[in-house]
């Protein structure tokens, strides 16, 4: 049994919303360990009382730009060995400029922001079940920037998106990008995150058929002798014959 989960959605580009927890991915069957992967955590929002407040989640949300509450959400929630995921990065308020912190990605935490410079997400982890190198999968949102010439967090490696910037003049923040589709990279500042994928590896003598609403496409020339199938979207089941 098989489902991927989406990625959370953004604010709308809303320095003062919230966005929503990334949906968890999970596979399970006879024979095997289930697995649950969850879903990242929102980053904080601007304004208002326990303003910063990020959420927890498979990798913890970025802290606010905000002047209360802007530590980051906790990863590796609920907890799993090995971990799952990390912690966000503080947001900084030091008026008149203000940053957030970077999301934590799978493979590392999210930055702390400074004065000058929103919190870069974390990296994600390599994982090559498909071959080759370089594969990244789950790396943090960037974090946001307020009002200066400073940066704005980078998204971690992994498919996580940037931060943007906004100020006085503006009701919505720019330059902000969404975390890549099936990756499961954090979104940057107001953007949704990517949706999960699930990937399986197994020999070239196996056929298999899928039932529900799963969404896949089979290379069966990456890795030498065996098929790989990436599952993008959707719940059901995957048989092997």
């Amino acid at each position: 049994s098989i489902t991927v989960g989406p990625g959370g959605a953004g604010s709308g580009n809303n320095y003062s919303g919230y966005g929503a927890q990334g949906s968890d991915s999970s596979i399970s069957g006879t024979g095997i360990s289930t697995i649950t992967a969850a879903g990242g955590g929102y980053g904080g929002n601007n304004s208002g009382s326990g303003a910063g407040a990020a959420s927890d989640g498979g990798s913890g949300g970025g802290g606010s730009d905000g002047p209360t509450d802007a530590s980051g959400g906790a990863g590796n929630t609920p907890p799993t060995t090995p971990s799952q995921g990390n912690n966000g990065g503080s947001g900084t308020y030091s008026d008149p400029n203000y940053m957030g912190g970077g999301g934590g990605g799978a493979g590392a935490v999210g930055s702390n922001a400074t004065s000058l410079a929103a919190g870069n997400g974390g990296a994600g982890l390599e994982v090559n079940i498909i071959g080759g190198s370089g594969n990244y999968y789950a790396g943090g949102g960037g974090g946001v920037r307020y009002n200066v010439s400073g940066s704005w967090g980078s998204g971690g490696t992994g498919g996580g998106g940037n931060g943007g910037s906004w100020n006085a003049t503006t009701t919505s923040i720019s330059n902000n990008t969404a975390g890549a589709a099936n990756t499961g990279g954090g979104g940057g500042a107001g953007k949704e995150g990517g949706d999960g994928v699930i990937i399986l590896r197994y020999p070239n003598s196996f056929s298999t058929t899928t039932t529900g609403s799963l969404i896949s496409a089979v290379d069966s020339t990456t890795v030498a002798g065996y098929k790989i199938e990436s599952f993008t979207s959707g719940t059901g089941t995957i048989t092997f014959s």
